[in-house]
Protein backbone atom coordinates (compact mmCIF):
# COMPACT_ATOMS: atom_id res chain seq x y z
CA UNK A 1 0.00 0.00 0.00
CA UNK A 2 3.15 2.02 0.95
CA UNK A 3 4.67 1.87 -2.70
CA UNK A 4 0.75 2.99 -4.24
CA UNK A 5 0.77 6.31 -2.42
CA UNK A 6 4.52 6.68 -3.39
CA UNK A 7 4.06 5.76 -7.15
CA UNK A 8 1.18 8.28 -7.11
CA UNK A 9 3.18 10.84 -5.21
CA UNK A 10 5.58 10.56 -8.49
CA UNK A 11 2.97 11.09 -11.17
CA UNK A 12 1.75 13.89 -9.20
CA UNK A 13 5.46 16.02 -8.99
CA UNK A 14 6.17 14.46 -13.31
CA UNK A 15 2.16 16.38 -13.90
CA UNK A 16 2.67 19.27 -11.65
CA UNK A 17 5.98 20.05 -13.30
CA UNK A 18 5.48 22.20 -15.96
CA UNK A 19 8.44 21.15 -18.28
CA UNK A 20 8.04 17.34 -17.95
CA UNK A 21 5.23 16.53 -19.67
CA UNK A 22 5.64 18.26 -22.73
CA UNK A 23 9.13 16.79 -22.56
CA UNK A 24 7.61 13.23 -22.72
CA UNK A 25 5.34 13.80 -25.35
CA UNK A 26 6.99 16.25 -27.78
CA UNK A 27 10.84 14.75 -27.10
CA UNK A 28 10.25 11.05 -28.95
CA UNK A 29 7.58 12.75 -31.96
CA UNK A 30 10.48 15.37 -32.61
CA UNK A 31 13.13 12.26 -32.79
CA UNK A 32 11.15 10.50 -35.42
CA UNK A 33 9.98 12.88 -37.44
CA UNK A 34 13.50 14.48 -38.09
CA UNK A 35 16.37 12.33 -37.09
CA UNK A 36 15.45 9.62 -39.66
CA UNK A 37 16.28 12.11 -42.38
CA UNK A 38 19.36 13.14 -40.87
CA UNK A 39 20.90 10.34 -39.63
CA UNK A 40 22.11 9.16 -43.13
CA UNK A 41 25.70 7.35 -43.29
CA UNK A 42 24.82 7.13 -47.23
CA UNK A 43 27.69 9.45 -49.03
CA UNK A 44 25.62 11.93 -51.46
CA UNK A 45 26.13 15.14 -52.91
CA UNK A 46 29.66 14.54 -53.30
CA UNK A 47 31.00 17.88 -55.62
CA UNK A 48 33.67 16.74 -58.69
CA UNK A 49 35.50 19.09 -60.52
CA UNK A 50 36.48 17.39 -63.80
CA UNK A 51 39.92 18.29 -65.91
CA UNK A 52 38.86 16.93 -69.63
CA UNK A 53 42.88 17.19 -71.61
CA UNK A 54 41.86 14.50 -74.00
CA UNK A 55 38.23 16.64 -75.19
CA UNK A 56 37.11 13.60 -77.66
CA UNK A 57 33.66 11.92 -77.48
CA UNK A 58 34.79 8.99 -74.93
CA UNK A 59 35.64 11.49 -72.51
CA UNK A 60 32.99 13.70 -72.56
CA UNK A 61 30.75 10.43 -72.41
CA UNK A 62 32.63 9.94 -68.93
CA UNK A 63 32.45 13.08 -67.94
CA UNK A 64 28.25 12.87 -68.81
CA UNK A 65 27.83 9.69 -66.74
CA UNK A 66 29.35 11.76 -63.81
CA UNK A 67 27.14 14.57 -64.23
CA UNK A 68 23.68 12.26 -64.43
CA UNK A 69 24.90 9.78 -61.21
CA UNK A 70 22.83 10.81 -58.15
CA UNK A 71 25.88 11.02 -55.78
CA UNK A 72 27.86 13.57 -57.39
CA UNK A 73 27.23 17.28 -58.13
CA UNK A 74 28.93 18.05 -61.48
CA UNK A 75 30.52 21.77 -60.65
CA UNK A 76 32.25 22.06 -63.97
CA UNK A 77 35.22 21.21 -66.08
CA UNK A 78 38.47 23.20 -65.00
CA UNK A 79 41.25 24.15 -67.12
CA UNK A 80 43.93 22.93 -65.50
CA UNK A 81 44.94 20.11 -62.32
CA UNK A 82 46.47 23.19 -60.46
CA UNK A 83 43.04 25.48 -60.96
CA UNK A 84 40.80 22.11 -59.90
CA UNK A 85 42.94 21.68 -56.71
CA UNK A 86 42.58 25.15 -55.63
CA UNK A 87 39.08 24.67 -55.77
CA UNK A 88 39.38 21.75 -53.02
CA UNK A 89 41.46 23.99 -50.75
CA UNK A 90 38.91 26.42 -50.87
CA UNK A 91 36.28 23.85 -49.88
CA UNK A 92 34.40 24.25 -52.89
CA UNK A 93 34.65 20.55 -54.65
CA UNK A 94 35.38 17.39 -52.77
CA UNK A 95 37.12 15.46 -55.76
CA UNK A 96 38.75 16.08 -58.71
CA UNK A 97 38.84 13.52 -61.74
CA UNK A 98 41.50 13.93 -64.31
CA UNK A 99 41.28 12.56 -67.72
CA UNK A 100 44.43 12.30 -69.39
CA UNK A 101 45.52 13.29 -73.25
CA UNK A 102 45.37 10.23 -74.70
CA UNK A 103 42.22 8.65 -73.16
CA UNK A 104 40.34 8.30 -76.64
CA UNK A 105 43.48 7.04 -78.71
CA UNK A 106 44.12 4.14 -75.51
CA UNK A 107 40.74 3.23 -75.47
CA UNK A 108 41.02 2.69 -79.28
CA UNK A 109 43.94 0.44 -78.81
CA UNK A 110 43.27 -1.72 -76.38
CA UNK A 111 45.05 -0.11 -73.54
CA UNK A 112 43.31 0.93 -70.36
CA UNK A 113 44.29 4.72 -70.06
CA UNK A 114 45.21 6.33 -66.24
CA UNK A 115 42.91 8.02 -65.11
CA UNK A 116 43.56 10.44 -62.12
CA UNK A 117 41.30 10.92 -58.69
CA UNK A 118 42.05 12.97 -56.09
CA UNK A 119 39.57 13.20 -53.03
CA UNK A 120 39.54 15.68 -49.80
CA UNK A 121 40.64 13.02 -47.39
CA UNK A 122 39.74 15.96 -44.52
CA UNK A 123 36.33 13.42 -44.57
CA UNK A 124 37.74 9.82 -44.72
CA UNK A 125 34.73 8.60 -44.94
CA UNK A 126 33.55 11.01 -47.40
CA UNK A 127 36.85 10.91 -49.50
CA UNK A 128 37.04 6.95 -49.28
CA UNK A 129 33.25 6.18 -50.60
CA UNK A 130 33.68 9.10 -52.79
CA UNK A 131 36.38 7.77 -54.95
CA UNK A 132 34.77 4.22 -54.38
CA UNK A 133 31.87 5.86 -56.48
CA UNK A 134 33.79 7.30 -59.19
CA UNK A 135 36.55 5.06 -59.78
CA UNK A 136 33.23 2.16 -60.80
CA UNK A 137 31.83 5.02 -63.16
CA UNK A 138 35.45 5.37 -64.67
CA UNK A 139 35.92 1.78 -64.98
CA UNK A 140 32.55 0.78 -66.10
CA UNK A 141 33.35 4.08 -69.28
CA UNK A 142 36.80 2.59 -69.77
CA UNK A 143 36.53 -1.10 -70.03
CA UNK A 144 33.15 -2.37 -71.90
CA UNK A 145 33.85 -6.08 -70.32
CA UNK A 146 33.56 -4.95 -67.09
CA UNK A 147 30.35 -3.10 -67.34
CA UNK A 148 28.65 -5.73 -69.26
CA UNK A 149 29.91 -8.23 -66.71
CA UNK A 150 28.08 -6.06 -63.80
CA UNK A 151 25.00 -6.16 -65.74
CA UNK A 152 24.89 -9.68 -65.20
CA UNK A 153 25.41 -9.76 -61.66
CA UNK A 154 21.63 -9.95 -59.86
CA UNK A 155 21.95 -9.10 -55.81
CA UNK A 156 19.44 -10.90 -53.69
CA UNK A 157 18.85 -8.53 -50.45
CA UNK A 158 17.63 -10.56 -47.85
CA UNK A 159 16.49 -7.67 -45.35
CA UNK A 160 16.00 -4.25 -46.07
CA UNK A 161 15.25 -4.98 -49.66
CA UNK A 162 15.28 -1.00 -50.84
CA UNK A 163 18.31 -0.37 -48.85
CA UNK A 164 16.35 1.80 -46.94
CA UNK A 165 18.91 3.76 -44.22
CA UNK A 166 15.89 4.69 -42.06
CA UNK A 167 15.09 1.07 -42.07
CA UNK A 168 18.23 0.63 -40.23
CA UNK A 169 17.96 4.02 -38.00
CA UNK A 170 14.90 3.70 -36.69
CA UNK A 171 15.28 0.83 -34.25
CA UNK A 172 18.56 3.06 -33.05
CA UNK A 173 15.69 5.98 -32.42
CA UNK A 174 14.02 3.97 -29.97
CA UNK A 175 17.86 3.36 -28.15
CA UNK A 176 18.57 7.05 -27.68
CA UNK A 177 15.13 8.04 -26.62
CA UNK A 178 14.78 5.16 -24.03
CA UNK A 179 18.73 6.27 -22.50
CA UNK A 180 17.42 10.31 -22.49
CA UNK A 181 13.89 9.97 -21.14
CA UNK A 182 14.82 6.70 -18.77
CA UNK A 183 18.11 8.02 -17.83
CA UNK A 184 18.22 11.60 -17.38
CA UNK A 185 14.60 12.03 -15.30
CA UNK A 186 15.19 9.62 -12.59
CA UNK A 187 18.82 11.17 -12.07
CA UNK A 188 17.61 14.90 -11.82
CA UNK A 189 14.70 13.73 -9.66
CA UNK A 190 16.21 12.62 -6.44
CA UNK A 191 18.88 15.25 -6.91
CA UNK A 192 16.47 17.78 -7.17
CA UNK A 193 14.74 16.49 -4.36
CA UNK A 194 18.15 17.12 -2.50
CA UNK A 195 18.54 20.37 -3.39
CA UNK A 196 15.00 21.04 -2.17
CA UNK A 197 15.23 19.36 0.98
CA UNK A 198 12.18 17.25 0.86
CA UNK A 199 14.39 14.52 0.38
CA UNK A 200 14.73 14.52 4.07
CA UNK A 201 11.03 14.03 4.56
CA UNK A 202 11.37 10.77 2.95
CA UNK A 203 14.26 9.51 4.97
CA UNK A 204 12.76 10.16 8.87
CA UNK A 205 9.76 7.69 7.56
CA UNK A 206 9.40 4.29 7.75
CA UNK A 207 9.30 3.47 3.87
CA UNK A 208 11.74 0.49 2.94
CA UNK A 209 14.42 1.64 0.99
CA UNK A 210 13.09 -1.04 -1.81
CA UNK A 211 9.94 0.53 -1.75
CA UNK A 212 11.34 4.45 -2.20
CA UNK A 213 13.44 3.15 -5.31
CA UNK A 214 11.06 1.51 -7.23
CA UNK A 215 8.53 4.45 -6.69
CA UNK A 216 11.39 5.83 -8.63
CA UNK A 217 11.54 3.53 -11.33
CA UNK A 218 7.97 2.43 -12.03
CA UNK A 219 6.93 5.33 -13.46
CA UNK A 220 9.85 5.68 -15.73
CA UNK A 221 9.15 2.27 -16.68
CA UNK A 222 5.95 3.49 -17.52
CA UNK A 223 6.94 6.14 -19.29
CA UNK A 224 9.23 3.99 -21.33
CA UNK A 225 5.98 1.45 -22.73
CA UNK A 226 4.33 4.92 -23.84
CA UNK A 227 7.26 6.44 -25.52
CA UNK A 228 7.86 3.12 -27.33
CA UNK A 229 4.01 2.66 -28.62
CA UNK A 230 4.82 6.23 -29.97
CA UNK A 231 7.61 5.51 -31.91
CA UNK A 232 6.31 2.46 -33.39
CA UNK A 233 3.01 4.18 -34.21
CA UNK A 234 5.15 7.10 -35.92
CA UNK A 235 7.41 4.99 -37.75
CA UNK A 236 4.59 3.66 -39.52
CA UNK A 237 2.55 6.58 -39.87
CA UNK A 238 4.98 8.70 -41.34
CA UNK A 239 7.89 6.38 -43.34
CA UNK A 240 5.37 3.56 -43.44
CA UNK A 241 8.31 1.54 -41.70
CA UNK A 242 6.61 -1.39 -39.59
CA UNK A 243 8.50 -4.19 -37.05
CA UNK A 244 8.90 -7.80 -39.15
CA UNK A 245 9.14 -9.35 -35.73
CA UNK A 246 6.53 -10.08 -32.58
CA UNK A 247 5.93 -6.50 -31.03
CA UNK A 248 6.03 -7.95 -27.69
CA UNK A 249 9.52 -8.57 -28.02
CA UNK A 250 9.98 -5.05 -28.79
CA UNK A 251 8.05 -3.97 -25.31
CA UNK A 252 10.12 -6.77 -23.42
CA UNK A 253 13.62 -5.76 -24.91
CA UNK A 254 12.83 -1.71 -24.34
CA UNK A 255 11.68 -2.75 -20.62
CA UNK A 256 14.63 -4.21 -20.10
CA UNK A 257 16.40 -1.29 -21.37
CA UNK A 258 14.73 0.98 -19.21
CA UNK A 259 15.27 -0.82 -16.15
CA UNK A 260 18.99 -0.52 -16.61
CA UNK A 261 19.08 3.53 -17.57
CA UNK A 262 16.29 4.39 -14.80
CA UNK A 263 18.50 2.07 -12.18
CA UNK A 264 21.71 4.20 -13.93
CA UNK A 265 20.13 7.32 -12.93
CA UNK A 266 19.58 6.50 -9.63
CA UNK A 267 22.80 5.21 -8.88
CA UNK A 268 24.60 8.30 -10.09
CA UNK A 269 21.87 10.61 -8.12
CA UNK A 270 22.89 8.60 -5.18
CA UNK A 271 26.34 10.07 -5.33
CA UNK A 272 25.44 13.08 -7.03
CA UNK A 273 24.72 16.30 -4.09
CA UNK A 274 24.38 18.54 -7.14
CA UNK A 275 22.03 18.96 -10.03
CA UNK A 276 25.27 20.26 -12.67
CA UNK A 277 27.09 17.40 -11.33
CA UNK A 278 24.37 14.79 -11.84
CA UNK A 279 24.45 16.39 -15.58
CA UNK A 280 28.21 15.84 -15.80
CA UNK A 281 28.18 12.66 -14.48
CA UNK A 282 25.43 11.04 -16.46
CA UNK A 283 26.73 12.71 -19.63
CA UNK A 284 29.83 11.34 -19.66
CA UNK A 285 28.56 7.74 -19.28
CA UNK A 286 25.74 8.58 -22.01
CA UNK A 287 28.49 9.61 -24.70
CA UNK A 288 30.74 6.52 -23.97
CA UNK A 289 27.77 4.44 -24.61
CA UNK A 290 26.42 5.63 -27.23
CA UNK A 291 29.73 5.95 -29.50
CA UNK A 292 31.25 2.28 -28.49
CA UNK A 293 27.47 0.99 -28.97
CA UNK A 294 27.42 -0.02 -32.35
CA UNK A 295 24.58 2.91 -33.23
CA UNK A 296 26.13 4.61 -36.04
CA UNK A 297 29.33 2.23 -36.96
CA UNK A 298 29.63 -1.90 -37.37
CA UNK A 299 31.02 -2.75 -33.10
CA UNK A 300 33.51 -5.18 -34.93
CA UNK A 301 34.80 -1.75 -36.96
CA UNK A 302 36.71 -1.01 -33.32
CA UNK A 303 39.79 -1.66 -32.32
CA UNK A 304 39.54 -5.36 -30.37
CA UNK A 305 40.47 -3.35 -26.99
CA UNK A 306 37.35 -1.26 -27.78
CA UNK A 307 35.35 -3.78 -29.24
CA UNK A 308 35.88 -5.44 -25.32
CA UNK A 309 33.73 -3.02 -23.71
CA UNK A 310 30.85 -3.63 -25.64
CA UNK A 311 30.31 -6.96 -23.23
CA UNK A 312 29.69 -4.84 -20.77
CA UNK A 313 27.37 -2.34 -22.30
CA UNK A 314 23.91 -2.43 -22.48
CA UNK A 315 23.13 0.29 -25.33
CA UNK A 316 25.13 -2.67 -27.82
CA UNK A 317 23.11 -5.51 -26.82
CA UNK A 318 20.02 -3.64 -27.05
CA UNK A 319 20.81 -1.86 -30.43
CA UNK A 320 21.68 -5.54 -31.99
CA UNK A 321 18.58 -7.39 -30.62
CA UNK A 322 16.31 -4.24 -31.50
CA UNK A 323 17.41 -4.41 -35.14
CA UNK A 324 17.58 -8.16 -35.09
CA UNK A 325 13.72 -8.20 -34.38
CA UNK A 326 12.80 -4.86 -36.26
CA UNK A 327 14.73 -5.23 -39.28
CA UNK A 328 15.03 -8.93 -39.94
CA UNK A 329 11.95 -10.48 -38.04
CA UNK A 330 13.98 -12.71 -35.52
CA UNK A 331 12.03 -14.30 -32.59
CA UNK A 332 13.10 -14.80 -29.26
CA UNK A 333 15.60 -17.42 -29.86
CA UNK A 334 17.33 -15.34 -31.92
CA UNK A 335 17.86 -12.06 -28.82
CA UNK A 336 17.85 -14.78 -25.95
CA UNK A 337 21.52 -14.00 -25.63
CA UNK A 338 21.23 -10.03 -25.15
CA UNK A 339 18.14 -10.48 -23.60
CA UNK A 340 20.05 -12.67 -20.79
CA UNK A 341 22.55 -10.07 -20.92
CA UNK A 342 20.78 -6.88 -20.49
CA UNK A 343 18.35 -8.66 -17.24
CA UNK A 344 21.81 -9.34 -15.87
CA UNK A 345 23.60 -5.85 -16.05
CA UNK A 346 19.68 -4.52 -15.06
CA UNK A 347 19.26 -6.43 -12.45
CA UNK A 348 22.64 -5.37 -11.00
CA UNK A 349 22.51 -2.13 -11.28
CA UNK A 350 18.65 -2.30 -9.29
CA UNK A 351 20.04 -3.66 -6.76
CA UNK A 352 23.29 -0.90 -6.59
CA UNK A 353 20.52 1.68 -7.20
CA UNK A 354 18.70 -0.39 -3.31
CA UNK A 355 21.77 -0.15 -1.72
CA UNK A 356 23.58 2.35 -2.86
CA UNK A 357 20.77 4.62 -1.57
CA UNK A 358 21.45 6.26 1.90
CA UNK A 359 18.48 6.84 3.79
CA UNK A 360 18.80 8.04 7.84
CA UNK A 361 15.93 6.91 9.85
Amino acid sequence: MTLKYLIQKEFLQIRRNPFLPKLIFVFPVMMMCVLPWVMNMEVKNVVVDVVDNDRSTHSQQLVHSIEASNYFIFNGQKPTYHDALKEIERSKADMVLVIPQNFSRDLASGRMPQVLIAANAVNGTKGAIGSAYLSQIVTANVSPDVAAIQSKISTLFLYNKRLNYKVYMIPALFAIVMMLLCGFLPTLNIVAEKEAGTIEQINVTPVSKWSFILAKLIPYWLIAFFVITVCLLFSWLIYGITCQGPIPLVFLLAMLLALFWSSFGLVISNYSDTMQQAIFVMWFFVVCMLLLSGLFTPARSMPDWAFTTTYINPMHYFIDAIRTVFVRGGGFANVAHQMFALTVIGAVMGVWAVMSYKKNN
